[in-house]
């Protein structure tokens, strides 16, 4: 690891002023601190987010969660609220990584970061949620630009996460043993006005998969998600799975998904 400099400021003003004259933002440090100490990357400085009170909390607000970026995983799988208001998202947030990462790792890293196999990013697209920034709001659809990049701007930080809340979620995935990401995840989230299908682990970042949606708008049910041909051309493939393999993996986790949002 690299010499390095830390601020730990405990607003969210200072901590952007100070991304903003070039500090990275730390926030669980799950995959920064990682990488620094490989000598992948080699910021000269860190701005620590974990003081700033701001930037946590879980709160119902209306037909809406609204979730603080620095909560940490455990926060949100352990959460009443959560659980009686979203169980899928506290569902998935009680099986990312292992007990360490969910003890350490942040909602707004996780979707800052935007890694092409992370849980959270799926659940964020699902459910049309917005990010909530120090500046604006983005809606899910408009954040995630491909792999390891999002819309955010040099200097911007996500403050919190609304969520509307589904008719029916749920969030089925393939780990990855030795990683402990998903090969394949998908999650599913049902609204008023049709469902949302994401997916995750399959492609250069998370994406929606139209077919899938206009099937289960149409019909909520298994049968109707098997029905809908998942095309492999832009899948990955790589050591662990085949672009084929992925394709009918998204398949299937969706039926499984459906099969318990449905209960």
């Amino acid at each position: 690891m690299y010499p390095f400099t830390l601020e730990r400021p405990t607003t969210v003003d200072d901590a952007a002023a100070l991304a903003a004259a070039g500090a990275k933002p730390l926030a669980g440090g799950q995959t920064l601190l990682a990488s620094m100490k490989l000598r992948l990357s080699a910021p000269e400085q860190l701005v620590d987010l974990a003081l700033i009170s701001a930037l946590t909390g879980i709160r119902r607000e209306g037909d809406a969660l609204v979730i603080g970026a620095m909560s940490r995983h455990l926060d949100v799988a352990n959460s009443d609220q959560v659980k009686s208001a979203y169980p899928a998202l506290a569902d998935l947030a009680s099986r990312i990584g292992d007990r360490q990462v969910r003890a350490m790792g942040t909602i707004g890293g996780s979707v800052a970061n935007n890694d092409p196999a992370a849980c959270y990013p799926s659940a964020v697209l699902a459910s049309g949620a917005t990010v909530i920034t120090n500046r604006r709001e983005i809606a899910a659809d408009d954040f995630f630009l491909g792999l390891f990049s999002t819309a955010l701007e040099e200097g911007e930080l996500i403050t919190a996460f609304r969520f509307p809340l589904p008719q029916r979620a749920h969030y089925e995935k393939l780990r990855q043993k030795a990683s402990h990401f998903p090969l394949v995840g998908v999650f599913l989230a049902q609204y008023a006005d049709g469902v949302r299908v994401a997916i995750t682990g399959a492609g250069n970042g998370v994406f929606r998969h139209a077919g899938l949606e206009a099937a289960l708008s149409q019909s909520f049910t298994p049968e109707a998600a098997a029905g809908v041909k998942i095309d492999a051309g832009d899948l990955n493939a790589d050591l662990h799975a085949s672009a084929a393999y992925r394709a009918n993996l998204i398949s299937v986790l969706t039926q499984r998904a459906v099969r318990t949002a449905l209960g």
